[in-house]
């Protein structure tokens, strides 16, 4: 006795019938009939994207062990779902086969910083890996993402380390480049500032000289008889006063003689006398 019966397929799957365990046909989603027990649905394949994390141990070129996470995403191709049911048992068993194949044959081939900046070119090789092999049992291979690398915590600690190193050396570099600019302009500051004291002391020099030399020639043309040595000697002594007065603000002692005018005046002419004995025998 035959019966008809009501299969229905959810939507992103399809069901293999079989008659009398032999394969007849494929039902994509929807209702369907089938004449039991001549005909049955022997299973049903998921067309819907699936992923599976692989983990694999490997070591690297400078001997670091360090654990890879791919990251495998794959579908079963609708018009391949026979060979992708009857051809192969375990699928993700063997995705993660060959992704521990091509995983621990790349790697070995580089060191460990190299490692981390070729993560796509590592994802590139188990991809095309799997698309021709996994394409004849029914399975597209969507994507490989290389998702984690994690060497060992102690040479993780190291590169912590060596960075942390690095940055301060730099730091220190930096520092001590901008104490030395510092330094520089702190110097040509004071350099400037000498250089602008000294031409504020030449120009107070020069108009002293120039007021002393308009006092004398006043004080001649107005006193009768008045020679210019007399009014040197009266300036001389009116700045020597002034000197006095200015030290006895700071509460110095000093020793006062009334000859000190006298003296200073002699030894300020010969300095001007023994000055231009050498002018003169410079241009001899």
């Amino acid at each position: 006795m035959v019966f008809c019966c009501i299969v229905c397929v959810r939507t992103k799957r399809v069901a293999i019938v079989e008659d009398l365990g032999k394969y007849n046909k494929l039902l994509d989603a929807g209702c369907h009939f089938v004449a039991w027990p001549l005909q049955s649905v022997a299973g049903s394949l998921s067309l819907r994207i699936q992923q599976l994390d692989v983990i694999c141990e490997t070591k690297t070129k400078d001997n670091v062990f360090v654990q890879c996470q791919v990251s495998v995403q794959y579908r079963v191709i609708e018009e391949e779902a026979f060979n992708a049911y009857y051809r192969l048992s375990d699928p993700r068993g063997q995705i993660q086969s060959y992704v521990f194949d091509v995983v621990r044959s790349s790697v070995p081939r580089m060191e460990l910083d190299q490692t981390f900046a070729s993560k796509q070119e590592i994802a590139d090789d188990v991809k095309n890996k799997l698309e021709q092999v996994m394409y004849q049992y029914g399975y597209e291979i969507v994507a490989a993402l290389v998702t984690d690398l994690a060497p060992d915590s102690k040479v993780k600690a190291s590169m912590n380390e060596i960075n942390a190193s690095k940055r301060l050396k730099e730091a220190a570099s930096h520092k001590a480049e901008a104490d030395k600019v510092q330094q520089v302009k702190a110097a040509e500051a004071d350099a400037e500032s000498r250089y602008l004291s000294g031409l504020g002391v030449a120009r107070q020099r020069k108009a002293i000289v120039q007021g002393l030399q308009e006092s004398v020639e006043a004080f001649s043309q107005e006193v009768e008889g008045a020679s210019t040595k007399d009014v040197m000697d009266i300036l001389l002594l009116t700045q020597y006063f002034d000197m006095l007065s200015a030290v006895g603000a700071n509460s110095l002692i000093v020793e006062h003689d009334p000859s000190t005018v006298a003296s200073l005046q002699k030894q300020v002419g010969q300095s001007f006398l023994d000055s231009s004995r050498k002018a003169k025998k410079g241009f001899m």
